[in-house]
């Protein structure tokens, strides 16, 4: 009897080509790095400076799993 090994996860979230979750990294950092950069006065947008700073300071890879839909 043959057992096969899978992710609980797998059925849920499938794996998308690895360019695809390339080019999202990339645009999450992009998104992030404009996030920091806004000015205080801006930041209009229901998050305080500090949350918004944390926010831009998280690594690409670190985004919610939710996001991957």
């Amino acid at each position: 009897m043959a057992m096969t090994l899978e992710h609980p996860a797998a059925d849920r979230h499938p794996r998308r080509p690895f360019w695809e979750r390339l080019s999202e990294m990339r645009a999450l950092a992009r998104q992030r790095r404009d996030l920091g950069q806004l000015d205080a006065r801006l930041l209009d947008i229901g998050v305080s400076a500090k949350e918004a700073r944390a926010e831009a300071a998280r690594m690409s890879w670190d985004a919610p799993r939710h996001w991957y839909g």
